[in-house]
């Protein structure tokens, strides 16, 4: 089959990047596929900068070079309002070809939004998304925003996945749980609004020095600017419970991270969030998991069955499961177990690129 790929494509390697590559990296084996590549270079939301503007425009003119003579055309939904100017100005480039178009919502709460609204936005969007071929959801919660506009016959679940390379035998969890003296909680993630960083660390400083004393954190990832990166790295520097490692990790070096650690920790509330990559990354690595009850996230992580599930923006919440991991401390292994196993049966890179290929089979 001939395939127009519209998506984002690494460099910068976040979630969303990531899964398009792996799809990518299955289509291109057995078909002619060309690709325009949705990457930015900022970590913002909507269009920042005048280079931004003209990335757009870039992509729109790339879009149009290459629009004709496909079998399917896919496209990586973006949930911003600039995001959502651009896919809208996509579906009219393609409107001819809409039948055979395919669109992925990675991510969800930002497109609930939009589909859940009565005004012009959700109006433009809905009458181009009733043509299409169909759409593919990370869960039940986008599956039930999308079904506003498309028949749910068109709407098909495919879970994220954690890459095959960083998926611990028996013995690494074995070997990891002989030492918890401290426990080793890693924070892997964008350190940007909305992620819970700041409310991770806020809630760490209010336990007593003895509980600090029982835990260790590291963040990894990169600040939206300077500014909020000075400002975190001041706070993080007076307490040698903290340990920042950089913006940015990946390969043999983040599994050997993974597998250190003893705990992955991802309150998110951002609102563009789906159902991160980095959560089922922990489960592969054999890590228990605290997380939020947010976006999609609820539909791969139970509380107290992956882990600690804390609300949403709530520093007492967090404190209570930092708390739960020194006092539930001979639990901790088996949930990393359970979780390790999970990845195994539900996400891994052949079952996520599997079922999309079979959408895009069953339409050919």
């Amino acid at each position: 089959m001939k395939i127009l790929f519209i998506a984002p494509v690494p460099p910068p390697i976040n979630g969303q990047s990531k899964a398009s590559k792996v799809l990518l990296d299955a289509l291109v084996e057995e078909h002619d596929v060309k690709i325009v590549n949705l990457s930015k270079s900022s970590l913002k939301n909507g269009v920042n900068s005048f280079g931004r503007f003209f990335e757009i425009f870039d992509i729109l003119k790339d879009v149009k070079k290459k629009r004709n003579s496909n079998d399917i055309i896919y496209l990586s939904l973006a949930e911003s309002f600039a995001g959502n100017m651009r896919d809208l100005a996509i579906y009219n480039l393609c409107k001819k070809d809409l039948s055979k178009t395919y669109i992925h919502m990675l991510g969800g709460a930002g497109m609930k939004e939009i589909l859940s609204g009565t005004g012009w936005q959700k109006n433009m969007n809905a009458r181009f998304m009733k043509k299409l071929a169909g759409v593919i959801v990370e869960g039940p919660i986008n599956y039930e925003s999308f079904k506003r506009v498309i028949p749910e016959n068109k709407i098909h679940i495919v879970p994220n996945f954690a890459e095959d390379f960083l998926f611990v035998s028996d013995e690494e969890i074995e070997h990891k749980f002989l030492n918890t003296e401290p426990i080793q909680l890693l924070y892997l993630s964008n350190l940007i609004p909305g992620k819970g960083y700041n409310e991770l660390a806020d809630a760490y400083l209010e336990l007593t020095e003895e509980e600090q004393k029982q835990i260790k954190i590291s963040f990894v990832g990169g600040f939206e600017n300077e500014d909020s990166e000075k400002t975190f790295l001041e706070k993080i520097s007076k307490n040698a419970g903290f340990n920042y490692l950089g913006k940015f990790i990946d390969g043999d070096e983040k599994r050997k991270l993974y597998c250190k650690s003893h705990v992955f920790c991802l309150p998110t509330y951002y609102p563009f969030e789906g159902q991160p990559i980095s959560i089922l990354e922990g489960y592969a690595t054999g890590c228990v998991v605290i997380t939020s009850n947010h976006s999609g996230i609820p539909f791969i992580s139970k509380d107290n069955e992956n882990g600690f599930v804390v609300e949403k923006k709530s520093i007492p919440s967090l404190v209570n499961a930092l708390k739960k991991l020194i006092s539930e401390k001979e639990n901790l292994k088996s949930i990393a177990f359970h979780n390790r196993n999970e990845a195994l049966e539900k996400y891994r890179t052949s079952i996520y690129q599997q079922k999309i290929m079979k959408i895009f089979n069953e339409r050919s």
